[in-house]
């Protein structure tokens, strides 16, 4: 008897699904590296899919898992699904190593981002939702755990993460490698790398008449001849919407997660969901919504929802990711702002749902252990020569 052709069809959008799920150590989807075992859909809407991971022990298996779960909602004949994991033989290794390498020479942007960083792009579908304010602070969140983190403001015409984190100066670069040398800030024993156009300009309220291939070429400068070094996380600050910058990095690191910014306002959630249609397009994993303005909340604890409600919820429900938290309005975070000290770092309503949020960015997108996974060690030599 032969097989449905529905479910041919069916495992070929399970397969065109599951190309979209990237190894974050690898950096190319589980299909191209071999890693998809057995694809078997049965009428009854059962799903059951087998994957080979480099090792069994790799951390890195539950971020696929997530990324495989989410993907598989896009199919609507899918009722359940599951994965199975296995582990590559030393010959499947090898060809998938071999696989991982050839692609890694075929990336036409060579950045100067490590491999074992990782990179969230903090999105927003229109300005004035508070993005640049999550960016400082989610960074600074993360340095205070003991982490070296990149800042990246991307958002060139309105550029306000300098202010953001108490840093001025001016960009030098280093006569040896020829390359920028970022900004440096320690909180606590964490370390921030900040890179900005504030940093170039000579007055902050000037302006940048620039149009999008000038400003695409700027941030390309910021990935390819900047000495960024050896970093835990590299967290952007993008400009709102859907334009030439957002596009490019998203082909510049396409290995990125990106979470998206929203108000509880229902306008903001649907123009939201824009920027996230644009990442899914560009095969970015979502790793969840942060909601900020959520309600006022006064000295007696009452809640004032000003801005609506239930905006951040729905939108994390409709893209299928986490709503990583809600940051309620509070004076502290603009005082935070104005003064260059986060509010991440002193006490209050906002301060603690900040820090409940890092925690959960640090769960939805876990740190790279390279020794953790053994495909590290096999793919160094090309990673050091390919940014370099």
């Amino acid at each position: 008897m032969g097989v449905d052709q529905s479910d041919l069809e069916i495992k070929e959008k399970v397969i065109n699904q599951l190309r979209g799920v990237v190894d974050p150590e690898l950096g190319s989807d589980i299909v191209d590296l071999g890693m998809v075992k057995e694809v078997d859909f049965k009428k009854t809407g059962d799903l059951h899919i087998t994957i080979a991971l480099t090792t069994a022990g790799c951390p890195l298996k539950a971020q696929i898992q997530k990324d495989v779960r989410l993907r598989m909602k896009n199919i609507l004949e899918i009722t359940s699904v599951k994965i199975e994991w296995t582990e590559l033989t030393d010959a499947e290794r090898a060809q998938t190593m071999d696989r991982a390498r050839f692609n890694l020479s075929q990336e036409d942007v060579v950045t100067q981002i490590p491999r074992t960083t990782k990179s969230i792009m903090i999105a927003s579908g229109k300005g004035g939702v508070g993005k640049s304010s999550v960016t400082a602070n989610i960074a600074t969140g993360l340095a205070a755990r003991g982490l070296t983190v990149g800042v990246l403001d991307a958002d060139i015409w309105g550029f306000s993460i300098p202010q953001m984190l108490g840093v001025d100066g001016r960009l030098a670069g280093n006569e040896e490698t020829k390359k920028i040398v970022p900004l440096i800030k320690n909180v606590g024993t964490g370390t921030l790398k900040i890179i900005s156009m504030g940093f170039l300009v000579d007055e902050n309220k000037a302006s940048l008449n620039w149009r999008g291939l000038i400003l695409n070429r700027a941030v390309r400068h910021f990935l390819e001849d900047v000495e960024w070094g050896d970093m835990d996380y590299l967290v952007i600050d993008m400009p709102p919407g859907t334009g030439d910058v957002q596009m490019g990095l998203a082909k510049m690191l396409p290995r990125s997660d990106m979470i998206v910014v929203t108000t509880p306002s229902k306008t903001v959630q649907t123009v939201a969901t824009r920027v996230a249609s644009m990442a899914q397009s560009y095969y970015l994993r979502i790793a969840g919504v942060i909601e900020n303005m959520s309600a006022f909340i006064n000295e007696e604890g009452n809640y004032y929802e000003i801005f609506g409600t239930g905006g951040g919820e729905k939108l994390a429900q409709e893209l299928g990711v986490p709503l990583l938290g809600s940051i309620p309005i509070d004076p502290f975070v603009s005082n935070g702002s104005d003064s260059g000290v986060p509010v991440i770092l002193g006490e209050g309503h906002a301060a603690e749902s900040l820090n409940l949020i890092v925690d959960e960015v640090l769960a939805a997108v876990p740190k790279v252990n390279p020794i953790d996974c053994t495909a590290h060690g096999t793919l160094e030599t090309s990673v050091t020569i390919s940014n370099n």
